[in-house]
């Protein structure tokens, strides 16, 4: 009988430590995706910010005149 006894002390062990490993694993998860979904809106805004840039004043090298000595 302490045979069992053992046994089922030892499984509820391995339960609480398995119950406590689940839930530091979920909590990193949650933060990780509080970061990613920081880093995403980040992202948007950035590439927002790209499109509404205004273009160069310099003109692109296909745009150029040639100097008049050529």
């Amino acid at each position: 009988m302490q045979k069992f006894e053992d046994r089922i002390a030892e499984l509820e062990m391995k339960v609480t430590f398995q119950e406590n490993l689940l839930e530091t694993l979920n909590h990193s998860l949650v933060e990780q995706q509080f970061v990613i979904d920081k880093m995403q809106v980040q992202l948007r805004y950035l590439a927002s910010k790209l499109k509404d840039m205004q273009p160069s004043n310099i003109a692109s090298r296909s745009e150029e005149t040639a100097p008049p000595h050529y």
